[in-house]
């Protein structure tokens, strides 16, 4: 009996960071906040709906679906990106049943924590798929759509499983993964 008390509390103990609803920095609308739950801890990405309106709705839409739950991190290279989102195929050659956007780049620029839209060579093929940046990345500016920043937790973003050095395809083998993507305004 002593047992199993000790077990339900040490589940309880356990519940994850995702039971709880996140403390948003000041001004930030709930409404426009993805709450990317990871094997590495909790990432709150503020999307730039202001910037680029389309993708920001298909990202709370593919969200809400469930589209982003145990999806990994399928490329992640040290110094420059983790990119996932690839809740069809699961390494990086699939996309949603939506179809793909139209560009919406901006002047924005490619700096540590930024969320940016994974595409084709095609500027205007962007679809579910989306990388943060562990570092400035400047070649990216006006080629890509920025769709957010990371407002907390890229200390969780700084702890993902890397390619191993030298690897052009950044690929990961056994990837981290999103657990559970929500909108902030849909957590109870």
């Amino acid at each position: 009996m002593i047992r199993i008390a000790a077990l339900l509390l040490a589940l309880v103990c356990a519940l994850p960071a995702w039971a709880e609803p996140p403390k948003l920095p000041a001004g930030v609308d709930p409404q426009n906040v993805l709450v990317i739950d990871t094997t590495k801890g909790r990432v709150v990405v503020k999307l730039r709906n202001d910037l680029a309106p389309q993708h920001a709705a298909r990202l709370k839409q593919l969200a809400r679906e469930g589209y982003y739950n145990n999806v990994p991190f399928h490329r992640v290279m040290d110094g420059f990106m983790a990119q996932t989102g690839d809740g069809q195929n699961f390494n990086g050659t699939g996309g949603s049943k939506y179809p793909n956007m139209r560009a919406e780049f901006s002047g924005v620029p490619f700096k540590r924590g930024t969320v940016g839209m994974a595409r084709a060579s095609d500027p205007n093929s962007a679809n579910s798929q989306f990388f943060i940046c562990f570092a400035e990345a400047s070649f990216l500016n006006n080629q890509y759509t920025v769709i957010g920043e990371v407002v907390s937790g890229m200390e969780n973003v700084d702890k993902l499983k890397k390619a191993p050095p030298g690897s052009q395809s950044g690929a990961v083998t056994d990837p981290d993964k999103m657990l559970k993507v929500q909108v902030a305004a849909d957590m109870k």
